[in-house]
């Protein structure tokens, strides 16, 4: 085994030392990190750095996952330079040894992709929330993109070496990090390998750290962001739009043009503020943005437009039928600004 196994714990039981026992005879370089854990917990950590020989890193207080895996990151770019890559574990028991290790020598094979251990969530073990979680957030890695991923909250999987700096500069501390590295490293192009693992769940899976709502929040913010950004922009766009066909412009093709034109143009203004310093936090230059949200905004704009008068003989309802249209849009839009307009430059790897 070419790559270096990073292993996060949090108040660890005896399936980590277990786990180390097994690994450490097929002479695999590990490298733990304590992120916070409480003192009782102390000998299990001196067991595995001194009978085990693994790497121990120790944070004085809980980081979260996500920082603990930045800093057995870095700490094992450090120590060993010659590695291939990086496979990143969980403590609690859920990942097999014959798994680590297939994923370990997938990675060894394939320096240039991304690997994912990856679960059957149609098995009838699975918890409720880790089914519905992953499914939902399945859903939003395809809607930020376009690409499908069965397991997207697996904690087994291989980093090659020459992401190792865009890994550790992709933001989050604790379980969003790794929805956050799948979006990161999907929309940059970078392959996906799927390799199939154990379904493991221990006691319910009451073992992980995982916070619902909490951590379901930070994982979901990015697309909450932007929701919130895009509903308020269509409220103030709606609200216009119903006032001026009814009031100043009419209802016919011409005056649905200009309704939806003005309206647009102001909320548009509005839409593309909060989701540059506010959505996305781009930092990118200001007038090469501005000028390809302009040709989203108008394309947009034109295809509501379209869509509504041809849609208009359906219904009297105009506002409706504009719902329907413009929720439609609504996905694509959020498709070119994450990927396109407001992407974020991917930083130099070693």
């Amino acid at each position: 085994m070419e790559s270096v196994l990073i292993i996060p714990a949090l108040n660890p039981d005896e399936k980590l030392i277990t786990l180390v026992e097994k690994l450490k005879q097929n002479d695999i370089r590990i490298v733990i990190i304590n992120d916070g854990s409480e003192e009782k917990y102390d000998n299990i950590f001196k067991l595995l750095k001194y009978k085990f020989r693994c790497e121990l890193c120790t944070h004085t207080k809980n980081m979260g996952k996500g920082v603990a895996l930045k800093t057995g990151l870095r700490y094992a770019s450090l120590k060993y330079p010659d590695c291939s890559g990086y496979v990143m574990a969980d403590a609690d028991g859920q990942h097999s040894t014959e798994d680590i290790l297939k994923v370990a020598d997938t990675l060894d094979k394939n320096p240039d992709s991304l690997v994912l251990g990856t679960r059957d969530f149609d098995k009838k073990n699975i918890p409720f929330k880790s089914r519905w979680g992953n499914r939902i957030t399945s859903f939003v890695f395809l809607l930020s993109t376009s690409h499908q991923c069965s397991d997207t909250q697996t904690g087994l999987r291989g980093i090659p070496k020459q992401f190792t700096e865009m890994c550790l500069s992709i933001p989050g501390d604790r379980y969003e990090y790794e929805m956050n590295m799948l979006l990161e490293t999907g929309k940059n192009g970078i392959p996906f390998i799927y390799v199939p693992i154990e379904t493991i769940y221990l006691e319910d899976n009451k073992s992980s750290h995982f916070h619902a709502i909490k951590d379901s929040v930070c994982i979901y913010l990015n697309i909450l962001k932007f929701s919130l950004s895009s509903l308020a922009s269509a409220i103030i766009d709606l609200i216009l739009f119903t006032v001026f066909v009814n009031y100043l412009f009419g209802t016919g093709s011409g005056g649905i043009l200009a309704a939806t034109v003005t309206a647009r143009v102001m909320s548009g203004c509005v839409n593309f503020m909060i989701n540059k310093h506010w959505v996305f936090q781009s930092k990118n230059n200001n007038s090469s943005e501005v000028l390809q949200y302009m040709v989203l905004f108008f394309s947009q704009m034109i295809l509501s437009w379209l869509f509504v008068t041809c849609l208009s003989n359906l219904s009297d309802n105009l506002t409706i039928i504009k719902i329907l249209v413009d929720s439609s849009l609504f996905l694509l839009s959020y498709q070119i600004q994450k990927n396109l307009i407001f992407h974020k430059k991917r930083k130099g790897t070693i």
